[in-house]
């Protein structure tokens, strides 16, 4: 019995025929007056790490709208169960409202079996949801808990996939945070270690990304324990002006001097403070 063999070419190099396929796509699309989804750039550094007894979870204060720091304070560790914690990286209404929705299931769930819930329970619950979204859902979790059978930690993706590892990193500062962790993480850590490593994993996150600044807070869940710690540190302290800015009048020539008086009537007057919380 014969067999016959067909011999193909191999061509080196890279191929970049779903590129042009792509633009091809793009400009077809622009003629009907459509446009392409833009994919959406956001700033946080989250973390999270198991260590002998439980899981120490961290991240960063910015909120961030564009190029704009809208919020120097916000809080990204979120409830989820008495033993049960999240940070959220991406969209923070969606973050938000996603954990909260979580947490409202998880607790009739608890109530229900009366028993506290375990965290692939929660790990399960997110990822279903997301993946019901395709991603539309711009919310990147780390979620850690400890439960009856230990401590566990989870990184969940917008799309709905997850990971279950030692210690984890998310948002744009996440490859300045994971190189702490690969140089410095030890299994079985003590707590005091672990929270070390954690807040100089955020404080890499905040020095070296413009998405990520301001405080670093913390949260340590050991068996029947929560410490949330905020704020456990100010990593980007604001510095003291050295010299004096204020000079003299006639520092600065005038050459023409004008006044235009103005006949205005006030009629309503009002003053408003700006929320900095």
């Amino acid at each position: 019995m014969a067999t016959l063999s067909v011999c193909q070419p191999q061509f080196g190099g890279f191929s970049f025929e779903n590129c042009k396929r792509n633009a091809l796509l793009q400009a077809e699309i622009t003629k009907l007056g459509c446009s392409v989804p833009a994919a959406r750039k956001t700033g946080t550094t989250i973390v999270g790490v198991v260590f002998k007894d439980g899981v120490v979870l961290g991240a960063d204060t910015r909120a961030t709208e564009g190029m704009v720091v809208a919020d120097k304070n916000c809080s990204k560790i979120h409830y989820i169960s008495p033993n049960i914690y999240c940070c959220g990286a991406g969209t923070a209404a969606d973050t938000e409202m996603t954990t909260q929705i979580i947490s409202s299931n998880l607790e009739l769930h608890a109530l229900s079996t009366g028993r506290l819930p375990r965290v692939a329970t929660a790990n399960r619950m997110l990822k279903q949801m997301l993946f019901r979204y395709q991603g539309y859902i711009g919310a990147a979790l780390v979620l850690g808990g400890v439960d009856c059978n230990g401590p566990h930690l989870y990184s969940i993706y917008p799309h709905g996939s997850t990971d279950k590892l030692p210690y984890v990193t998310m948002g744009s500062g996440s490859l300045a945070a994971m190189a702490v962790f690969e140089d410095r993480y030890v299994p079985n850590m003590e707590e005091d270690d672990a929270k070390s490593l954690v807040r100089d994993a955020i404080a890499a996150g905040i020095f070296n990304d413009l998405g990520s600044g301001s405080n670093i807070d913390l949260c340590v869940i050991t068996k029947g324990k929560v410490d949330y710690l905020r704020p456990h540190d100010e990593a980007n302290k604001k510095g003291v002006r050295t010299g004096d800015y204020k000079y003299k009048r006639g520092t600065t020539a005038v050459l023409t001097k004008a006044m235009t008086p103005l006949d205005l009537e006030v009629v309503d007057e009002t003053v408003q403070t700006m929320d900095t919380s």
